[in-house]
This record gives structure tokens, C-alpha cells and sequence, in this order.
């Protein structure tokens, strides 16, 4: 993928543009974040390379130097020739040189260098690899807020908050910058559709929490899923998903794949010996299902599943938007590719349609490519509301997995309520299996409510905290009645062909407190 010069820049700290008289009295952070009292230097961790900025210099640069010094994500500006072994520069010679500069420094992410215009006399540096300055943090909860941002953020700001790049293209000061992007020399998002400073964040925050070499940010959970699917599962292929799943990937699966003659073999999330029959008498690309699954909660043995796959060339990607990536490492598991739906519990606020791919950089580079022509890019003021949201990822999904686990525990035991679907329950087919591979068992319970489609809908309409609407994992708790609200369009009988009956419950807990949310649905049962 083309990224922007300034996404390349974490190789070292950045240069910061600051209007503050005193400016020179304090030193930009090093790569370990601290800042000095002392001398103005701009380090690179090279001894030889430390530039001096004489005081007010900023103010003097025109408007458009200014502009393009402080516009984030717009341009990197180094002045090569400013070392400690030259005399201080007044501030009119500053002036020119920064001006001269700006527009023509750029970076080269993957040969971690500064090239200067070739036009002018600057040197080239050679940047040494630096170690991940986050590579200290031991805890999801820590890389939740600072990964991607902190030590290691592209944008040219000392804002504490990653800021939103809105462009909806990137321009090239001359015709011989374009051809030298052309000619992959010089690095670029071109284009609104092929990348943003803003979504690079949000993907690399998490791309750390995964363990992934990259990340893939898109406009939704759907577009995720079906760009994917295309770009991984050739003409005339074949995949294996399993019997539940979010309805609208079977959708996809079952009416626009068969399009280009991709056949799909369905089993059961258990059924291993299902997996090996089809993995043997069909060229299988992938094996795609969720984990834990959508509405049953069904978990899948994903080191298993990887290890069979594997052994017959199939890539697996496992859907872990109900996990989320603090209960479940997918990838660690063995998976190839790890998918959310960032609209639930990533983004956690009921505010942002994103959906999100994580894997190495091969394969998910190979379905950027179709993505950039498909198009359904990320906004960047939703990467930003989903880089919000991340801050308090660990927080939220502490406590949702704590009342989810209480709250599963009481419906299992209440007389009103039939059969409760939970992985963190005893009783819970795949138990076994959840307390393997999950650290926490989400925020979301289906259960059944002793009753027909009528009393199940009383239930629901007598809760007063949670929502009556579709989605899951954000702050305010949400309950849905699948058999209404996603499975309305077909009969009880085609319903019933999927496990949806009507008395099905899936109720989302929020971050309210556990003992209102408890007398809620109680006070809720005892009116049917």
C-alpha cells in the first residue's frame, strides 16, 4: 500500500511546529518520550544530526510554509543542514531554509531514510531501525490507549488526541515528485480511497492488540466480510463456513458468491469431522466462520480448526467481533486473518459503522488491493470516533464480561427463562473449548424465554435500560428478538431451520450498573 510521507515517519520522532516565543528553551521528545530542559535540538539518534531552531522562527515563516509545516499529515519538514557543528542560524536564514525545505523532505517507510529533494544540496540520512517504543507495554489496556498514537504516531502534532486528517486527496509540489511516487521512490496516500494519517492510527493501534503485521480499516463489519471473501476465494472456489452466523454473511455467501461459482460447505461449529470431509474432497480456500458465533454464541476450536486447515492449504479467519481482541488473540491461535465488526465493542458507543481485517501484511495487502477498487473507505472522523472509543476498550469490556457472566448465571436459574447461551456457562456446549482460548466471555447473553413470540415481546417491551435495536457491544445495553428483528421476512418454519424461535432473547449488557441492570430484567420476567 502507498503511505503517506508523514505514516513513515515513525522511524523517528517527529519535528513539531509551535507558535510559543519560548519554544527554544525546550527540546522536542526523543524516541523515549521525555521531554529536557536545555538547548533546542531535534534529535534523530544520530550524534551528528541535530538541528537548531533560533527563536520566533516559526512566526516569520509565510503563510503557506506555516500552513504546510503545521497541516498534519501534510509535510515533514527537515533541514538536513542545520548540525551542532554549524554556527546558529539567524532567524531569516532559518526562514528560507525551513521554507525550502517544506514539501520536498520525504520518507521512505520500508528503507526507513529521509531523502531531500534531489535539486537541492542536502544530504541524504540513513535512519537506523528503532526498536517498537511501545514494546515496554505489557497490557492491552495500555496499547488500547497509547499503540499506534504516543511514541509512534505519523502526524506532525503535540496534541495528546490523534487529530482528523479530512482531504479527500493528497497533492505533489511538481510533476517529478508524482513520477517519483510512480515509480515507487517517493511514498504517498495519492487518494482519499487508498489511505488516511488519521485511519493508519486506528489500524496500527489495532494491529497491536491482534499481533498483527497489519491491519485493514473499512467503512463497515460487511464491507470487511465481503471484500475478503472476494478477494480471498478464487472464481469457482470453494469455502467452509458454519451453521451460525451473522444472516447477512450467509446471505452473501449463499446468493452472490454462487455467482462466480464459489461453492461453500456449511457444518457445524463442532463438527470437525464435517471440516476434514470437506477439506478432502474439495480445493478449499478458507475456512470463514465467527467466534463465538451470532446469536448462539457457539465457539469454535480455533488451533484446531488452523491446524487442519493448514495441513491442506486453506487460510482461516475467524470473525471475533463478540470476542473482541482483549478476550480472544485469534491470531495467536493459529487463524491467518482476524475480523471485526468495529461498530460493536471496538468502537463502543453506538456511534460509528466500521469493520476492520488483521493478518500479515501478504494477505492483507492482497484484499487492500481489491478494496481500493471496491472502495467502501473508513471516514476519518469515524477512524478518529473508533480511536476514541479504543481508550476505553480494556474498561468497558472488563465490566461487560463481569455483568454478561452475573447476569447468565441468574436467567439460567430463574423458572421463566428456558435455556441460556452463554460460553462462560458450565452447561454451554463449546465451555470447554471458551476457556481455552478466551481470557473473558463477552457482554452478550441469548437466552429463551419461556413463552411464545407474544410473551418473549412483553418481556422485552418491560425492560427499561436497554434499547430495543440491532447492534451490540457499546456503552448503553441493547436487546433484540432476533426472530423479529433480523429473521421478520421469513416464516416461523424457515426461522426454525436456523434455531431462531420465537422466544429468543439476545441482550447486549452495557457498562450501567450491574445491580440496575439485574433488577431490570427481573422486575421484566416477573411481568410475563
Amino acid at each position: 500500500m502507498a503511505v503517506s510521507s508523514c505514516y513513515a515517519m515513525r522511524a523517528f520522532p517527529s519535528f513539531e511546529c509551535r507558535s510559543d516565543p519560548e519554544f527554544h528553551g525546550q527540546e522536542i521528545p526523543t524516541s523515549g518520550g521525555r521531554l529536557k530542559s536545555g538547548p533546542t535540538h531535534l534529535s534523530f539518534g544520530l550524534s551528528s544530526m541535530i538541528l537548531r531552531f533560533p527563536p520566533d522562527f516559526v512566526r516569520q515563516l509565510s503563510n503557506k510554509a506555516r500552513r504546510n509545516c503545521s497541516n498534519i499529515g501534510v509535510a515533514q519538514v527537515v533541514a538536513a543542514s542545520w548540525s551542532n557543528k554549524q554556527p546558529p542560524q539567524s532567524a531569516a536564514a532559518a526562514v528560507a531554509s525551513v521554507e525550502a525545505a517544506i514539501g520536498t523532505a520525504y520518507c521512505k517507510k520500508n528503507e526507513n531514510i529521509i531523502d531531500s529533494n534531489k535539486n537541492n544540496d542536502s544530504s541524504v540520512v540513513d535512519v537506523q531501525p528503532q526498536v517498537n517504543p511501545l514494546s515496554f507495554l505489557s497490557s492491552d489496556g495500555s496499547l488500547a490507549i497509547h499503540a499506534g498514537e504516543r511514541l509512534g504516531r505519523g502526524i506532525v502534532t503535540d496534541a495528546i488526541t490523534t487529530p482528523v486528517v479530512n482531504t479527500s486527496a493528497y497533492f505533489f509540489n511538481k510533476t517529478s515528485d508524482l513520477i517519483d511516487f510512480k515509480e515507487k521512490r517517493r511514498t504517498s496516500f495519492e487518494y482519499g480511497r487508498y489511505g488516511n494519517p488519521t485511519t493508519v492510527v486506528a489500524e496500527e493501534k489495532i494491529s497491536a492488540l491482534e499481533g498483527a503485521e497489519s491491519t485493514l480499516l473499512m467503512a463497515s463489519g460487511m464491507c470487511a466480510s465481503t471484500s475478503l471473501l472476494l478477494a480471498l476465494v478464487p472464481a469457482g472456489g470453494h469455502l467452509v463456513t458454519t451453521t451460525d452466523c451473522y444472516r447477512k454473511t450467509r446471505i452473501f455467501i449463499e446468493t452472490i458468491l454462487p455467482k462466480m461459482g464459489i461453492k461453500a460447505t456449511v457444518i457445524d461449529p463442532a463438527d470437525m469431522e464435517g471440516l476434514e470431509a470437506a477439506l478432502e474432497e474439495n480445493n478449499v480456500s478458507l475456512f470463514f466462520t465467527e467466534s463465538p458465533t451470532n446469536p448462539f454464541l457457539r465457539c469454535v476450536d480455533i488451533e484446531l480448526v488452523s491446524k487442519l486447515c493448514h495441513s491442506k492449504g486453506a487460510l482461516v479467519c475467524i470473525d471475533g467481533t463478540f470476542a473482541t481482541p482483549l478476550n480472544q488473540k485469534a491470531l495467536a491461535l493459529g487463524a491467518d486473518i482476524v475480523l471485526h465488526s468495529a461498530t460493536k465493542f471496538i468502537g463502543g458507543h453506538n456511534d460509528v459503522l466500521a469493520g476492520c481485517i488483521s493478518g500479515s501484511q501478504e494477505l492483507i495487502s492482497t484484499v487492500r488491493n481489491l478494496h481500493h477498487i471496491l472502495g467502501g473507505a473508513l471516514n476519518p472522523n469515524a477512524a478518529y470516533l473508533i480511536l476514541r472509543g479504543m481508550k476505553t476498550l480494556h474498561l468497558r469490556v472488563q465490566q461487560q464480561n463481569s455483568t454478561a457472566l452475573r447476569m447468565a448465571e441468574i436467567l439460567e436459574a430463574h423458572p421463566k427463562v428456558k435455556r441460556v447461551y452463554y460460553p462462560g456457562l458450565k452447561s454451554h456446549q463449546e465451555h470447554h473449548i471458551a476457556v481455552r482460548q478466551m481470557t473473558g466471555f463477552g457482554g452478550v447473553v441469548s437466552f429463551e424465554v419461556d413463552g411464545d413470540l407474544h410473551t418473549t415481546a412483553k418481556f422485552v417491551d418491560n425492560l427499561k435500560i436497554p434499547y430495543i435495536a440491532p447492534s451490540f457491544g457499546g456503552c448503553e445495553s441493547i436487546v433484540d428478538q432476533p426472530a423479529i428483528m433480523s429473521y421478520w421476512d421469513l416464516s416461523q418454519a424457515e426461522r426454525a431451520k436456523y434455531g431462531i424461535f420465537d422466544n429468543l432473547v439476545r441482550f447486549s449488557f452495557g457498562v450501567e450498573d450491574f445491580e440496575d441492570l439485574k433488577a431490570d430484567v427481573l422486575q421484566a420476567l416477573e411481568a410475563i
